[in-house]
C-alpha cells in the first residue's frame, strides 16, 4: 500500500443516482467506494419510515445498488463503506448479509454503532451535559418537543478498525460525512489519531467528494462552461500517505473536475476556517488547489489540530402541522390579484388559535407583452403552520373555495392536500468521552474505539472588513460576472461562499464583499448575525447567516428551505464592477 488509495463516492444523499455504485465499480480502478446517505432531514425521514415498518430505519436504496455488482466487488477486492445504516446499522448489516447469501457472494460485513443517543438523552443531561442549543445557547428543556432521533457524529477510526478486521463492507449510522473517507484512508495508510495533518487532508478530500456529482460540475455556478452535464461522473479522491490528494473521476464520464468545481464543493456548508471533525480540526484556510491534468485537481496544504473534546448531536422530532397552496397569477393587475388572495385568507385565519404562522411568497414577475401564457404568469405560494385541524383540511378548503370567488384567471398548482407534520431540529454538543463508539466485526466480536486526545479548538479571527481597494472606473453589473458562489444549509444557518478564479479580482472581492454589503444585497439577512471568513488561498470569502433557516431545513419557512439558491440570487444582484477586471 505504497500508492495513493483511490476512494470513490457513489451517493451524496438518500435518493441519489441508483446506478452510481455500479458506475464507480465498473468505470475504472478503485480501492474503496463510499456512500453518504444522511442529513438532518434524512434522519427524520427514516424515523417516520421506521414508525410505519420495523426495517424503515435505514437507506434501503443501498441494497438495490449493491445487488447488481456484489460479485464484481468481491472479484476485484473493493471495499465498500456507507452510512446507509442510518438509524439501524445493525439491521442493514443483517439484511446485507442476507442479500449476499442469496446471491452466493462471499463478502464480509461489519457495522459501526454508538451514535444513537435517543434512549440516553436524560442520562447525559443528568450528568451535567445540558444539551444546550449549539447556536442559541437555549437549554434543551426549552425545546418542548418529543425527540424521535438523537445521533452523535462519530469519527472515522471505527471504520478503519472494521477494515483492519477484514470487513469488505462497512455500514455505519451517523458518522461525520468526511469520516467515510478518513476511515478508509486511515486503514490504508495505518494512520494513528495523532496524524493530524494527514487526517486533515483526508477530511478535506472527504468533504469534497461527499456530495457526489457536486464535485464534478453539479450545482456549479459556472455550469455553462462544462461541456456535458447530462450525466456527470461521480468523484474519486486519490489520498496519499501525507493526506494530500488528487480529486478526479473515471475517464470518459460526464461533467468535469476543475479547480472551480472543487472550490465550490469545498466552500459548501462550511463555517469558520477551522473545520471540526471528531478526528481532527482541519484548517481550510491553509488548503491549496492546483490543476494536475485533465479532470485532476491536487489538494495540498491542509493543517490539522487535535480534535475537539465534544462532537455534534442532531436531535429531531415532530413539530406542528404544515400545509401550503400555490396560486398562478396571470396577466394584468398581478399585485392586486395577489393582494385579493391575501385579504381573503387573512379574513378566514386571522385570530384562529389553531394557526401559528401564515406566509405569502411571490415567485417571479410576468413579462411585459408576454409571448405565451406562461411568460405572463407568476406564482403566489401560501403556507400555514398550526395544528392538524387549522392547518389541515380547513386551510385546504379555504383555498379551494376561492376558485369561483376571487381574481380572474385563478387556478392552482394541483389540488391542495391535507398537509403533514413538519420536523423540528435541535443541534447540540456532547463530550466524545461519553460515547460508546463500537465496531461489530463480521464474526460478531465488538471492539470499542478509544476517544482520541482532544483539545479545545482555537479559531483565528477573520480579517477586518475595511480592506482598502482602489476600484478605479466602474460599471454596474451582476456580481456573478466576476464571482462564483455556492450556498447551503448548516442547521438553522445558511452559508454562502464566494470566490473568483481571477487573481487580479481577489483584492476587489475581499474589499467589496463585506458583511454590510452582503446584507445590503440580501435584504432578508438584515437583522440577523452574519459571520464572515476569508480564505485567501482559495480567493474566497465565506458568510454564515445565522437563523436564516429558522430551526433548520426540516422546519424552515423560507421557500428555499436549504438556501440552495441563495448564492445564485446573490450573483444576480448588481454592484459596481471595476472596468479593468471586465475583459
Amino acid at each position: 500500500m505504497n500508492r495513493p488509495v483511490r476512494i470513490a463516492n457513489c451517493s451524496g444523499f438518500y435518493g441519489d443516482r441508483l446506478s452510481a455504485l455500479a458506475e464507480m465499480v465498473r468505470g475504472g480502478p478503485v480501492d474503496v467506494v463510499t456512500g453518504d446517505y444522511l442529513a438532518e432531514v434524512t434522519m427524520l425521514v427514516l424515523a417516520k419510515n421506521r414508525m410505519k415498518k420495523p426495517t424503515g430505519g435505514y437507506a434501503a436504496s443501498f441494497l438495490r445498488q449493491l445487488k447488481p455488482v456484489a460479485a464484481e466487488i468481491a472479484e476485484r477486492g473493493i471495499r465498500v463503506v456507507v452510512n446507509a445504516g442510518g438509524l439501524d446499522p445493525a439491521g442493514l448489516a443483517r439484511d446485507t448479509r442476507a442479500l449476499l447469501a442469496e446471491a452466493g457472494v462471499d463478502l464480509t460485513v461489519a457495522h459501526v454503532e454508538g451514535d444513537d443517543l435517543s434512549s440516553r438523552l436524560t442520562g447525559p443531561a443528568a450528568q451535567g451535559h445540558d444539551l444546550s442549543h449549539l447556536d442559541t445557547g437555549e437549554p434543551f428543556t426549552s425545546w418542548g418537543h418529543e425527540p424521535l432521533t438523537a445521533n452523535a457524529y462519530l469519527g472515522g477510526f471505527g471504520i478503519a478498525a472494521a477494515l483492519v478486521g477484514g470487513a469488505d463492507i462497512v455500514i455505519t449510522g451517523r458518522v461525520a460525512d468526511a469520516s467515510l473517507v478518513t476511515g478508509a484512508a486511515a486503514w490504508w495508510w495505518g494512520w494513528s489519531p495523532a496524524d493530524h495533518d494527514a487526517l486533515a487532508g483526508a477530511v478535506v478530500a472527504g468533504h469534497v467528494i461527499e456530495c457526489g456529482a457536486q464535485a464534478t460540475g453539479g450545482n456549479f455556478s459556472g455550469f455553462t462552461g462544462i461541456a456535458d452535464l447530462r450525466h456527470p461522473g461521480f468523484p474519486i479522491a486519490e489520498v496519499d500517505r501525507d493526506g494530500t490528494s488528487v480529486i478526479t473521476k473515471h475517464e470518459g464520464t460526464g461533467g468535469a473536475v476543475t479547480v472551480d468545481t472543487v472550490t465550490a464543493q469545498l466552500l459548501y456548508e462550511i463555517g469558520a476556517p477551522g473545520y471540526l471533525n471528531p478526528d481532527v480540526v482541519a484548517r481550510l484556510d491553509t488548503v491549496r488547489l492546483d490543476r494536475d491534468g485533465p479532470d485532476r485537481v491536487r489538494v495540498t496544504g491542509a493543517v490539522g489540530h487535535a480534535p475537539p473534546p465534544t462532537t455534534k448531536v442532531a436531535v429531531t422530532g415532530l413539530g406542528g402541522w404544515r400545509n401550503s397552496c400555490t396560486f398562478v397569477l396571470t396577466g394584468l393587475d398581478i399585485d392586486a390579484k395577489a393582494a385579493l388572495v391575501e385579504r381573503a385568507v387573512h379574513a378566514r385565519l386571522d385570530g384562529d388559535p389553531r394557526v401559528t404562522d401564515l406566509r405569502f411568497t411571490r415567485i417571479g414577475r410576468p413579462a411585459t407583452d408576454p409571448a405565451d401564457q406562461m411568460a405572463g404568469s407568476s406564482l403566489l405560494h401560501v403556507a400555514v403552520d398550526g395544528d392538524q385541524h387549522g392547518a389541515g383540511r380547513a386551510f385546504s378548503a379555504i383555498c379551494v373555495e376561492l376558485a369561483l370567488s376571487s381574481y380572474p384567471g385563478i387556478y392552482g398548482m394541483g389540488v391542495p392536500s391535507a398537509g403533514s407534520p413538519y420536523g423540528v431540529y435541535w443541534p447540540t454538543l456532547i463530550p466524545q468521552r461519553v460515547l460508546r463508539h463500537t465496531v461489530v466485526h463480521p464474526d460478531g466480536r465488538e471492539e470499542i474505539i478509544p476517544v482520541p486526545a482532544t483539545a479545545e479548538p482555537v479559531e483565528t479571527a477573520a480579517p477586518a472588513d475595511d480592506v482598502p481597494y482602489d476600484a478605479g472606473p466602474t460599471v454596474e453589473g451582476p456580481l456573478g460576472r466576476l464571482v462564483h458562489a455556492r450556498s447551503g444549509d448548516k442547521g438553522g444557518n445558511a452559508n454562502v461562499g464566494l470566490w473568483t478564479r481571477d487573481p487580479e479580482a481577489w483584492p476587489w472581492l475581499a474589499a467589496t464583499m463585506t458583511t454590510d454589503r452582503l446584507q445590503e444585497l440580501l435584504p432578508e439577512t438584515r437583522g440577523l448575525t452574519v459571520d464572515r471568513y476569508v480564505l485567501p488561498n482559495l480567493r474566497a470569502v465565506n458568510f454564515v447567516v445565522r437563523g436564516l433557516l429558522d430551526g433548520g431545513a426540516t422546519e424552515a419557512r423560507r421557500f428555499d428551505t436549504q438556501a440552495k439558491a441563495l448564492g445564485e440570487w446573490l450573483r444576480a444582484r448588481h454592484v459596481p464592477l471595476p472596468e479593468r477586471l471586465l475583459r
